[in-house]
């Protein structure tokens, strides 16, 4: 492993605004973190870095993924994909391939272990060039991780990386390849199986990984596929999750899988993660003109024409997820154009071409807007009336991954390795 040191150096469940100002964490369970939204307590972490400043330790990591760091005590864990020898291909993206498990020290990025989770056949059907075969971020609970690797299969292990259950009865056709991130609600895995024919919502019993409930999607789709990460909110004290999906976004019951209300719109391969704030459910509806809806979350049954408060194109997003701030929704689209909605209006507060192409979720730290480019930059805006840029930060390679946090440092995955930076 190519390292090079410089310094010495509770799972809450985010169903409100009101979790924004959470305390410094030592544990990043999930996509976008503890609050579920990309939303940081104005904490001392750094906003300045590249290849070498601030930079505490490189670790080269495996194969490749998407997957975004999850990080439990002194230990930071990524889902990989390595092409098998066997492979007959030079595309590494294409054959055989090992889905895998990594785990590295927080402390010093040495590598503490790789473990293969499942066996990719030689035959499996092939992914869009931009994806990976492990692109749905782990989830760590307690002593527990909970690993998807879409069509390909779900798997339990322990923190050291031994397997306690998997399961592969939940084959679909893919599209492009597997994307969404798993939830955890209680006692259930919940996770999107939206490919290329009869999309549902399913939830697993976590101890077992034995199902427990699957709602279809049931709406008439001409491209079903997706890859959205669900939502967990709680309304006037009933839990929901929110799952959108392609032509329809849902919202189920976590004990049963009913579906208490739905949205429909005209859209596929859906990606943003539905952010709640101030009341409101805030979803993209995805290809091929992406449309952020605001949704009334209240209601029961067909709420198309009832709880739709507005919708708005500007800044939507086809991948990355958007950030709530004050009484606003940030926003970045995937070619670079960011943009300020009014978060009960919709009316636009401001829009400005940044440039560049994005796909990892946007990070929200204090005022200090993060947009991680996918070809390394990252740009630090000060977020007020307008975007005042601080600070353009550029890593080597690609960057789809969004990011995690370890006390106060950021921990960056690029195509090559890992990343923690600090003062």
């Amino acid at each position: 492993m190519n390292r090079r040191l410089y310094l010495p150096s509770l799972l809450s469940v985010a169903v409100s605004s009101v979790l924004l100002a959470a305390p410094v964490w030592s544990d990043w369970p999930e996509f976008r973190g503890p609050t579920q939204n990309g939303v940081l307590q104005a904490v001392d972490l750094p906003l300045e870095w590249d290849e070498e400043k601030n930079v505490r330790w490189f670790a080269q990591t495996n194969g490749l993924g998407w997957s975004s760091p999850v990080i439990s005590g002194n230990k930071i864990y990524i889902t990989t994909a390595i092409q098998d020898v066997s492979a007959k291909s030079p595309d590494p993206l294409a054959g055989a391939q090992k889905l895998v498990l990594e785990c590295y020290n927080a402390e010093n990025g040495a590598r503490l272990f790789s473990k293969t989770i499942f066996e990719q056949p030689e035959d499996a059907p092939s992914i869009h060039k931009k994806n990976s075969h492990a692109s749905p971020t782990p989830i760590v609970d307690g002593d527990r991780l909970y690993l998807h690797f879409g069509h390909q299969g779900t798997a339990c292990t322990d923190l050291d990386g031994n397997i306690i259950w998997t399961n592969r009865d939940h084959v679909y056709p893919p599209t492009h390849g597997n994307g969404g991130s798993p939830i955890l609600v209680r006692d259930k895995l919940i996770l999107t199986c939206d490919g290329g024919d009869k999309p549902y919502t399913l939830a697993l019993d976590k101890m077992t990984g034995k199902e427990i409930w699957k709602t279809p999607r049931d709406i008439a789709c001409d491209k079903p596929f997706s890859f959205c990460t669900p939502q967990l909110i709680n309304v006037d004290g009933v839990e929901q999750i929110v799952s959108p999906g392609s032509n329809i976004v849902q919202s189920l019951d976590p004990k049963t899988g009913k579906v208490l209300w739905y949205v429909t719109y005209e859209g596929f391969s859906v990606i943003p993660r539905p952010v709640y704030h101030q009341g409101l459910v805030y979803i993209s509806t995805g290809y091929m003109t992406p449309t952020i809806l605001a949704i009334d979350p209240t209601g029961s049954g067909n709420v198309t024409q009832t709880h739709l408060r507005w919708s708005c194109r500007g800044g939507a997003p086809n991948t990355p997820s958007f950030v709530p701030f004050q009484d606003q929704i940030l926003t970045v689209s995937d070619s670079g154009i960011a943009a300020s909605v009014d978060a009960k209006t919709g009316k636009e507060n401001w829009k400005k071409r940044i440039g560049g192409n994005y796909s990892a979720s946007l990070m929200l730290l204090g005022d200090k807007l993060l947009m991680q480019s996918e070809t390394g930059e990252a740009i630090v805006y000060r977020v007020g009336e307008a975007l005042e840029e601080l600070h353009r930060n550029q890593l080597p390679g690609r960057i789809f991954a969004t990011y995690a946090v370890i006390g106060k440092d950021w921990i960056i995955r690029t195509e090559k390795g890992l990343y923690r930076i600090g003062q």
